[in-house]
Order: C-alpha cells, then sequence, then structure tokens
C-alpha cells in the first residue's frame, strides 16, 4: 500500500523553527514529484512546496519563499520541509504528497489550486503562537 506520514509538527513561538518529515513507502518515490500542502481552519488548501523527480526544479509559494527549504532523500524515502522565521499565519495542518506526473506539468502547476497529486498523507499539525 501506498502511504505517506508527516510528522515533527507542534507548537512554536513566532521566529522559531520546525523541520517537518514525510516518510514514503509502497512506491518508488524516485519517479514521483512530491510536495508539501497546508490547510488552516476556514481557508483553503495552499501548495507550500514542491520538487520534481529529478530534484532540479523546487517551487515555493510566496508566503514561504526565503523561510522554508523542501528536500528529499531518495535513498531513505523522506520528503523534509526545513521551516524557519515561522509566522503565526503558518499555523495549519501540513500534508506531504506525491504524483507521477512531474515531467508533465510544472511544480508551480503541481502546487497549485487546480491539481490534486495522485497521493496525499495524512497531516501534521503546526501552530505557531506566542
Amino acid at each position: 500500500d501506498v502511504q505517506l506520514q508527516a510528522s515533527g509538527g507542534g507548537s512554536v513561538q513566532p521566529g522559531g523553527s520546525l523541520r517537518l518529515s514525510c516518510a514514503a513507502s509502497g512506491f518508488t518515490l524516485d519517479d514521483y514529484a512530491v510536495g508539501w500542502f497546508r490547510q488552516a481552519p476556514g481557508k483553503e488548501r495552499e501548495g507550500v512546496s514542491c520538487i520534481n523527480s529529478g530534484d532540479a526544479n523546487t517551487y515555493y509559494a510566496d508566503s514561504v519563499r526565503g523561510r522554508f527549504t523542501a528536500t528529499r532523500d531518495n535513498a531513505k524515502k523522506t520528503l523534509y520541509l526545513q521551516m524557519n522565521s515561522l509566522k503565526p499565519e503558518d499555523t495549519a495542518v501540513y500534508y506531504c504528497a506525491a504524483d507521477p506526473m512531474g515531467d508533465t506539468f510544472t511544480m508551480a502547476t503541481m502546487c497549485g489550486d487546480t491539481y490534486d497529486m495522485e497521493f496525499e498523507g495524512k497531516g501534521t499539525q503546526v501552530t505557531v503562537s506566542s
């Protein structure tokens, strides 16, 4: 079975950092574009970052560019999202996703609100509050 499980969430003060991880299993991660998404209560889902299968193209939402860094370790079948300078508006459930069409669509498209990645995992809560 395909599984994606995010972890590493928690509560942090504004300006703090968190590192999320996402363990993938049941498929060959190397062949898939991957992404981090978030959804806050009452808000639309937002694509935070997407990386293509070749790790050559990484998209970041304007709201996180310069503060968040997404990476992938295909050998460990794990994705990471390093989040620095966190703000209260970063509070959301964060989840990871994977899709085989990374050679067909741009990462901006795959992170956009008109595209749903094929596999999505359960999320982890991130709360930024003083």
